[in-house]
C-alpha cells in the first residue's frame, strides 16, 4: 500500500514594506534647523554677532518679498560653515539637542498627522535634510522616524569641527540616498509617497507613486502643475489640497 506524500507548503516572499520620504525644514518643521542653530549660536556667544550680520540683508529682503527664501537659506549656511571652524564638537552638540528640544512642536498638522497616518499603516518612514543629522535625528525621534539622513560634520584629532561636511555628495542628492535605503532596507517604492517642498526635492519626488509638494517654492509648483503632482498648502488653520 502507498504512502500519500504530504503537501508542502509553498514557500512565500514576505511582502516588502512600503516607503515613505520627507524633506524636513519647511516641510514638516516649520522653520529651518540649521538657521534657528546657527541663530542660537550668536545669541550664546560661541559664533560672533558678526556672523549674523552676513545673512541679516537677506533675511530682510525675503520679509519685505524682495528676494526668495533660499537666497536667505543659503546665506545662514555659509555664515555658519565658516563660523563652526574651531568649535568644540561637544559645544556643537549641545547647542543642537537643546535648540531642537525647545522647537520639537514646532511642526505643520498637515505633515505632522500624515507621518502618524503612515506609521500606523506599516510604512517605512525615512528623512533627508540638508540639516545636520544630530539634530534631525533628535527631531525626528519623537516623530517615529525609522531612518534619518543628515549633514555629518568632520572634526579634527582636537575634538573640533573644521566646517567641513563629511560625504556633501551623498546628502546633495536625496534620489541616490533613497535608492541607498530601499536597497538596504529591503523596501519596495510601490505605493511610495514623498513629501518635499523645493526644487532639490523633484528627483526623489519622482521617484514615489504619490508625491506632494507641501507648501512648494515657485520652481517646486511650476514642476508640480506640468507633472500632475499633488500641491497641499497650510496657511494658518487652513489647509488647501490642490490637484
Amino acid at each position: 500500500m502507498q504512502k500519500k506524500l504530504k503537501a508542502m507548503p509553498v514557500s512565500r516572499r514576505a511582502a516588502k514594506q512600503k516607503v515613505a520620504i520627507f524633506d524636513i525644514d519647511g516641510t514638516i518643521f516649520r522653520s529651518s534647523l540649521l538657521i534657528e542653530l546657527t541663530d542660537a549660536m550668536i545669541q550664546e556667544g560661541i559664533f560672533p554677532k558678526k556672523a549674523g550680520m552676513a545673512y541679516a540683508k537677506s533675511y530682510k529682503n525675503w520679509l519685505d518679498r524682495k528676494d526668495i527664501y533660499d537666497k536667505y537659506v543659503w546665506d545662514v549656511i555659509v555664515s555658519f560653515e565658516k563660523n563652526i571652524r574651531g568649535v568644540p564638537v561637544k559645544e556643537f552638540l549641545r547647542m543642537g539637542k537643546t535648540v531642537t528640544a525647545f522647537h520639537h512642536n514646532r511642526v505643520y498638522r498637515y505633515t505632522r498627522d500624515l507621518v502618524k497616518d503612515l506609521r500606523r499603516r506599516g510604512y517605512f518612514i525615512l528623512a533627508i535634510s540638508h540639516s545636520p543629522k544630530v539634530m534631525v535625528s533628535e527631531f525626528c525621534k519623537s516623530l517615529g522616524f525609522d531612518k534619518v539622513y543628515g549633514r555629518i560634520y568632520e572634526v579634527d584629532v582636537k575634538g573640533k569641527l573644521t566646517g567641513k561636511t563629511l560625504e556633501p555628495e551623498v546628502i546633495a542628492d536625496k534620489a541616490k540616498v533613497l535608492k541607498r535605503v530601499i536597497k538596504k532596507e529591503n523596501l519596495t517604492l510601490r505605493g511610495s509617497i514623498g513629501v518635499g517642498d523645493s526644487e532639490s526635492d523633484i528627483r526623489f519626488l519622482r521617484m514615489v507613486d504619490k508625491p506632494i509638494c507641501f507648501n512648494p517654492n515657485a520652481k517646486l509648483y511650476k514642476h508640480a502643475h506640468r507633472a500632475g503632482w499633488t500641491v497641499v498648502v497650510e496657511r494658518k488653520d487652513v489647509i488647501y489640497t490642490l490637484d
